[in-house]
């Protein structure tokens, strides 16, 4: 009976003596430093190395804070330039608690530490981009203020044992209203450039049709001019060869002639001549020689049309 006592006493001090020492152990990972608090203060330096360490139980408490690098993602926010434009600016920011005291003694948390510095960076963006232009906001010096913004945001987080790393403005532009009157500004005047361009077309297309219709016109008159030239030219050409013609042979030119007057006079259609047979018209029906009879009169009849017969 007293040995199964004794045991359960031994027992009980080994359960308790192992409560103790779970109490007294805890660890530290390679992410995270700890800060040893007794009865609400701290107690030694933070625990910053990663490994077993201890602590006394039942009264101290161990407080874990991440020594990695923090994303701060502050929300967008609106800022006026010096050149009074407004712009909407989303930044971020990541910091390193690089001293747990300071941070457990004044933010305490992760997420008491973000809204404290968004208020603080929110404050050293509109300080440095209130001093800035629209354009180097957006181009000209954007790295040079971020840098300008990290550098006081690093300063005034100081205090809080925190490190600020980088500060990177993600975007900035104009406000929606703004955007949409700059986009109605862009439209119109890419319009007013295309009435431009459409009216300048319209003068050229105009410009080349009344060149090319005076080209028409000159070319026109100097084809006619041209043309009557050598009209003119082969008239007195022809006028030439029948005088040689006639010259040469009276007596085939008279017949010729003649010919040519049956071929228009004696046509089908409904002019008739009325002649005497002795007409010198008919002149070579009587003789090839063209000569008239002996004793006829070379008298030369009258034409004269009449109706054609019903």
């Amino acid at each position: 009976m007293r040995l199964n006592l004794t045991g359960g006493l031994i027992a009980a001090l080994l359960i308790v003596a192992l409560i103790i020492a779970y109490g007294a152990l805890f660890t530290v990972y390679q992410t995270r430093q700890a800060l040893v608090v007794r009865l609400g203060q701290p107690v030694g330096n933070p625990i910053t190395e990663a490994g077993l360490h201890y602590k006394l139980p039942l009264i101290d408490s161990v407080i874990l804070i991440d020594k990695r690098i923090l994303d701060l993602e502050n929300p967008a926010q609106e800022v006026i330039a010096s050149d009074q434009k407004r712009l909407v600016v989303d930044a971020f920011a990541r910091y390193r608690i690089n001293d747990a005291l300071k941070f457990y003694q004044t933010v305490g948390t992760v997420d008491r530490a973000n809204s404290q510095l968004s208020t603080l960076m929110n404050s050293a963006l509109r300080r440095v981009l209130g001093e800035a232009t629209l354009m180097e906001v957006v181009r000209d010096r954007r790295e040079q203020l971020m840098a300008r913004v990290r550098e006081q945001l690093h300063n005034e987080a100081q205090p809080y044992g925190i490190n600020v790393i980088d500060v990177r403005i993600r975007r900035a532009d104009l406000p929606e209203q703004n955007s949409q009157a700059v986009y109605q500004r862009m439209q119109t005047e890419r319009q007013r450039e295309a009435q431009e361009f459409r009216s300048q077309g319209t003068q050229r297309a105009q410009e080349i049709r009344a060149r090319a219709d005076r080209d028409v016109t000159v070319l026109l008159a100097e084809a006619q001019s041209k043309g009557e030239q050598i009209r003119g030219e082969g008239d007195a050409e022809r006028n030439r060869i029948f005088a040689e013609a006639y010259g040469r042979d009276p007596e085939f030119f008279s017949f010729y002639r003649s010919m040519q007057a049956y071929e228009a006079g004696l046509r089908a259609n409904d002019t008739r001549m009325l002649l005497k047979p002795d007409s010198d018209f008919f002149r070579f029906f009587a003789d090839p020689s063209g000569k008239m009879r002996d004793g006829a009169p070379s008298t030369g009849g009258s034409a004269a049309p009449t109706a054609p017969p019903k």
